[in-house]
This record gives C-alpha cells, structure tokens and sequence, in this order.
C-alpha cells in the first residue's frame, strides 16, 4: 500500500518550470550495502508468518540506482575517502579527509550552500566528528585527528549538529588543549543533552545536540544500538525531529546529512539482528524527512545511500534455505551481550561455571530453549567459555545464531561492494542508475544550477 500511494503522489505532483529546490535531505547508511536493506525487510515479512519483504520506505522512492565505492587509493575504501567523495564529489586516499588525493582542501556541498545562506545541518548516530560527518566540514590528512576535526567544528559556523559528542573532547596529547565543549559554547553553540531539552531551544542560534552521558571529559562514540532500547538517549529519529523545525525557524532553505553510522558498527561485528535494527532504526529517521517531503513536494529532494558496504553480508550461507525469523531470540546487541558476561564475571568470587555462562546464552540469545544448539555448537559455545573471554563468548553466541539464520559473512572489514541509492523529489530522476559515488554532489548541483530540467 505504501508503495502504492508513494507512486500516486509522484504521479499527481508537476513540477512547474519555476520549481526550486530548497530543501536537501541527504542520508548515508554508514556500510549499508542492498543486503543490508534486504535482510532488514525479509526479517520484518518472516516475523508476519509469510516469505517476501516489508519494504522500507527508502526502497519504495520512485528512483533507484547503485553506486561504486573505490577510492583513489584502493578498490575498498574507508569511511573518510568514502565520505569526502559524498560530501564534496572528489576522490581522495583511504585515512584522507576533506583533502584531495595529492592533498588540496576540498570544499564540501554543506560548505558550498552555507556560502549561499543555507542552513546547515548535520547528524549522524555516532560521534560528531566521525569520519563521515567530518567530511562534510573537515579537512585533514588523518581521519583519527579527531581533536583537529572537532575544533574544525566548532569553527564551521553551521547551524545544527546531533548525535553522540565529541571523540577526544579535551584531545589525546595536549592537556593544556581548549575543551571542544568549550570552545563550541563560545563559538555561539547551545549544548544541550536530551530531547526535551532540545525543544526549549529550538529558537536558539546554534545547537549541538548529544547524549546525556557525554560530557567533557568522555571520549564519546555513539548513540546506541537501536536493539538495546537506552531510554535515556535520542534516537536518530528525535535528532532529525528537533532538526527540522530549528532550521525552518531561521532560513527558508536547508541542506540536512544525515548518517545511520551504527549499521557500520553493526556489520563489523557480524551482527546481524543488530544491523537489521539498525537499518530500520534509519529508516524511521528518514519518516520525519518524508513527512517535511509531503508538505513542500515542489521543494524538497530527498536522497539516499551509503559510504560502503560492510562485512559482506549474505542472505544464505549453505543450503537453498533463510530462517532469518531466529533472530528474533537475540535480545541485545553483541557489545552490550559482551558486557553482560563482563559483569557476570565482575560479580562472581569464583570463575563463574559453565551453568552460570550458559545462562547468559540463554537469556539474550535463547539458546537451549527457543534456539536448538547441536552437538557441534555446543562444543564452539564450551571452546569460548574455557577461553574465559568476554568478548569471544559473545561474538561465538551471535555467529551460531546467524549461521542458523543462514546469514553468511566474508569479513569483518569494509568490502567493494556497491551501495543503493534511493532518492524522490525535485531532481531525483538524475540520480537514477548507475553512479560513482563522487558524482552524486555534482548531479545536485546541476539540478541546483538548472531547475527547470529537474523533473520527475
């Protein structure tokens, strides 16, 4: 039905030969490659009973298209060259950010319409100066310079960020360095640290909007999952929520990032229940951009796409079957899972028994009740126990709960994969098909010179 409607609407609407685009919903599904969407909506119609898809809202745009990821120093990229390759349309080395491969200063498409009185925002479910986020302001030789990147920040004079805060607030080597929370408060920035509190500034002149545990001595690195429900944090959907109306109130147009960063994390892990939430948990941030889409159809382009691929997700791993349904037993994402056996050891006077381990498993994995575990799982499951290793005892519970999903995996890195792109509105045919991914900032670009040929 949602389909349906999202066709009707595209049908219904003309744009005229005075259409302007205004408003710029760009999202990046931080290592989101097509798997990834799918296994997300064949997950959805296995928990209904039936076999096929729940498709999200992204895959039901009226365009489609994919993009090659290489950057200019390899076939697999990293997140920065990835991400300055989105944000300013130039290729550039895997660790480079906001730099061009023989090391020129790149201008991003944030910094090009602030130039012409945009508002400027940008959010993403990990820390403000990650490697994404950060190439749509920043520029260094080292994407891991994240007090130089978070300075930049704080300098860029852009309206709106939200997520987690700063990486190294108060930086790693200099202890006399500026506090980044500091120095944004005096660069004009409210800070402010939970969704309601957001609401009673949304007339304020600058915001940076973060978790309630970051705070300027942290080291701070995202949001959390999506799986593990933190009531206390902002969700990427309240983040782009709060976003919206802080820019209205001061421009009449708009450029908005937007990064799902937690797929990534995800997907490094082999995490697949968690990455699956973690695709949904975007595409309900991505409802609020296609609400503000429905009240200014004649205004608004909406795109989106991912930096990369990651971990070489599969939909099948062995024979001709997917189960994805058994993923609903897993209650919590795999970090959180390893702090659990974390704390079970920490409250325990003794090595903690092979009952007391098996337990954990059974509470946040199902196993032995709602998950079969055979002769062999059981003997991986009592290999990781005698490791005595948090970490391995929770990475070995989630690989047999993926293996009996049938969700392969090739690796726990980045992978040359191509990534989808979907996209509606004023312009958005232009990005149809095939792309490189430094090619999108050009295409807007072009239908920002030419709208009149920027037609659905």
């Amino acid at each position: 039905m949602k389909r349906i409607i999202l066709f009707i609407i595209a049908a219904v609407i003309t744009l005229s030969a005075s259409a302007k685009l205004k408003y710029i919903f760009y999202f990046i599904g931080d290592g989101m490659g097509p798997n990834q969407v799918l296994a997300a909506e064949m997950y959805r119609a296995e928990m209904e009973g039936r076999i096929g898809r729940v498709p999200t809202l992204m895959s039901q745009f009226t365009v489609s298209g994919e993009l090659s990821t290489f950057s200019a120093s390899n076939g697999i990229t990293d997140s920065s060259a990835a991400g300055t390759a989105l944000a300013t349309g130039t290729k550039t080395n895997n660790g480079t950010l906001g730099l061009s491969a023989t090391g020129d200063t790149l201008s991003s498409i944030a910094e090009y319409l602030q130039s012409q009185g945009w508002g400027i925002g940008i959010m993403t479910s990990v820390a403000i100066d990650h490697a994404t986020p950060g190439a749509f302001y920043g520029n260094d030789i080292k994407r891991s310079h994240y007090y130089a990147i978070g300075k930049q920040l704080t300098q860029t004079e852009f309206d709106f960020f939200g997520g987690a805060g700063f990486h190294h607030p108060q930086g790693k080597k200099d202890d006399k360095a500026h506090n980044l929370y500091d120095l944004a408060e005096q660069a004009g920035y409210t800070i402010v640290r939970s969704y309601d509190e957001a609401q009673r500034h949304l007339n304020d002149r600058r915001l940076i909007m973060i978790q309630p545990g970051d705070s300027a001595k942290v080291h701070s690195d995202n949001i959390g999952y999506a799986i593990d429900h933190i009531a206390s944090n902002s969700t990427l959907k309240q983040i782009v929520q709060t976003s919206i109306p802080f820019l209205m109130n001061k421009y009449d147009r708009f450029f908005m990032m937007v990064e799902g960063g937690m797929i990534d994390y995800a997907c490094h892990s082999n995490d697949g229940r968690t990455a699956i939430e973690e695709v949904w948990a975007m595409d309900e941030a991505l409802q609020e951009a296609y609400n503000f889409y429905l009240q200014h159809p004649n205004e608004t382009l909406i795109l989106v796409t991912a930096d990369h691929e990651t971990g070489g997700m599969a939909l099948g791993n062995s024979d001709y079957t997917l189960n994805l349904q058994v993923l609903q037993h897993q209650q919590c994402s795999q970090s959180v899972l390893t702090e659990r056996f974390q704390q079970l050891y920490q409250d325990s006077t003794l090595t903690p028994s092979w009952e007391q381990v098996s337990q954990v498993w059974k509470d946040n994995l199902g196993f032995w009740n709602a998950v079969s575990i055979n002769a062999d799982e059981e003997s991986q499951l009592r290999e990781a126990y005698n490791t005595q290793d948090a970490e391995k005892m929770a990475a070995t519970g989630v690989e047999i709960l993926n293996r009996q999903a049938k969700l392969g995996w090739t690796s726990h890195a980045h992978t040359a994969h191509a990534v989808p792109l979907f996209a509606i509105g004023v312009g958005a045919e232009l990005l149809g098909g095939w792309h490189d991914n430094s090619e999108v900032v050009p295409l807007i670009r072009q239908c920002l010179a030419k709208p009149k040929k920027c037609r659905r």
